[in-house]
């Protein structure tokens, strides 16, 4: 793609050249016309002039002597002898009633006999020359006066007027292009100082751009610009808290499993080896479960650029994830129970986050089940949200510690856990606009209830 500059002064001067050929095209016919106006208007004038003078009053007898006067002196016109280069460009002729010519220039055209026809004509000449011509009858003194004027006159003065006119307009408009340039250039200034001050910038400097002052159309450029780096900080700042998170956690079960690698090497007896080697199992599988959880906190991070969810079945996508998990929690010996009221309908979500919090939420119940217990997920609408619940017969919680259940990595009864459960389901309550409850049931047991936006 061309400059800016290049396209906009491409632009205004195909305009301004474009505007400049009509006007031209326009005053050249306009001129045309003026000029055959004026120059037929002074052929018809001359015309009568000469009329006037061969009807001055003499004698019949005189007639002759001025005829020949006016032909001996039109015969000595001459443009190097104080003339002038038209004289022979310019012409006349009178016949008397008989068709005979008394008066004439010598550079007029020779006719066979008197034009007819009366007013104006154009002629051609025996040497091929175009004349615009004027033929005044006078019945009264029997004269045909015909005045002529070579068309060449007239084109050299029309040559005259396009030379004055689109000579100057042609210099002219080369000078306002060189102006137009450098005015873009002076009004495109501070764009090239802010692509100028953006190549000057570290390549991971993530500050605001605070270019001030700052022209009204580039204000909405540099608000995007400076969205854009904030959007790539939080981004940054996410996976550095990831990264951090991450180290931090799996350092201690690394060092756990360093161990129980040691006392599986040193163990003495075949019951201590497979004690170590228990321990080691049990240490790999959390290792595993909290690697799996750290993903999960990854890719529920808000996203860009990411299309509306589509619309589907959300009792649907409950009861493919319960199906999912009741293998596990039959292995486990606990009995699941789907409860699902007949008013839910259509919902535009992710079917991912509801199958990740209900895999959460039922695994927190499994957790701190009793043997033989009863896991129930319960989803229905209250008011204008629904609510997904997961109801187990465990101990229940301390309400006083409630609100550090959803901390990071706080782990509360299960050496098991990773501390991740409960922070992922508020993450994804959080993203569906709604909150996670905790209550303890009368009857024994936790409720754990996600709301979710009837979108």
């Amino acid at each position: 793609m061309t400059s800016i500059r290049r396209r906009t002064l491409t632009l205004i001067l195909g305009l301004l050249l474009l505007g400049l050929l009509i006007i031209t095209v326009f005053n050249l016919h306009d001129s045309n016309h003026e000029i055959a106006e004026v120059y037929d208007a002074q052929l018809a004038q001359n015309a009568r002039l000469l009329q006037g003078v061969m009807r001055l009053p003499v004698e019949s007898k005189e007639h002759a002597e001025l005829y020949q006067a006016f032909n001996s002196a039109l015969g000595q016109a001459a443009p190097k002898v104080n003339g002038h280069p038209y004289e022979s460009k310019i012409a006349f002729q009178v016949w008397n009633a008989e068709g005979a010519v008394v008066v004439h220039t010598a550079s007029a055209p020779t006719f066979t006999s008197p034009p007819s026809a009366s007013g104006f004509s154009d002629v051609m000449d025996q040497r091929n020359h175009a004349w615009r011509a004027f033929v005044l009858d006078d019945p009264q003194y029997g004269l045909k006066i015909w005045v002529g004027e070579r068309d060449d006159v007239r084109a050299d003065l029309v040559d005259r007027i396009v030379r004055h006119t689109v000579v100057p307009n042609l210099i002219g408009s080369l000078i306002l292009a060189a102006v137009i340039w450098l005015a873009i250039g002076w009004g495109l200034k501070p764009l090239v100082d802010m692509a100028a001050t953006l190549r000057a910038r570290h390549p991971g400097s993530l500050e605001p751009l605070r270019m001030v002052p700052l022209p009204t159309e580039l204000e909405p450029m540099q608000a995007a610009l400076n969205r854009v780096l904030a959007q790539i900080q939080e981004v940054m700042g996410r996976e550095r808290r990831f990264i951090a998170d991450a180290a931090h956690e799996m350092r201690t079960p690394l060092a756990v499993l360093r161990v129980h690698a040691q006392n599986l090497m040193e163990a003495g007896s075949e019951q201590s080896r497979c004690e170590s080697l228990q321990h080691l199992l049990a240490g790999v599988d959390r290792t595993t479960r909290l690697v799996n959880q750290l993903l999960t906190m990854a890719r529920l991070e808000p996203q860009s650029g990411v299309p509306a969810p589509a619309v589907i079945d959300l009792p649907m996508t409950v009861r493919a994830s319960l199906v999912q998990l009741t293998p596990w929690l039959l292995s486990k010996g606990l009995e699941p129970i789907l409860d699902v009221s007949d008013d839910i309908g259509p919902v535009r979500i992710d079917p991912m986050v509801i199958d990740i919090a209900l895999n959460n939420l039922v695994t927190n119940a499994a957790n701190f089940s009793p043997a033989n217990g009863v896991i129930t997920v319960r989803l229905a609408r209250q008011g204008d949200h629904y609510e997904l619940s997961v109801e187990d017969q465990g101990p229940g919680i301390d309400e006083a510690e409630g609100d550090r259940l959803f901390e990071r990595f706080y782990s509360r009864g299960n050496d098991q856990g990773a501390g991740l459960g409960l922070t992922i389901v508020r993450t994804i309550a959080e993203r569906l606009g709604g909150r996670v409850r905790l209550e303890n049931r009368a009857e024994g047991g936790l409720r754990a209830t996600l709301e979710i936006e009837d979108f």
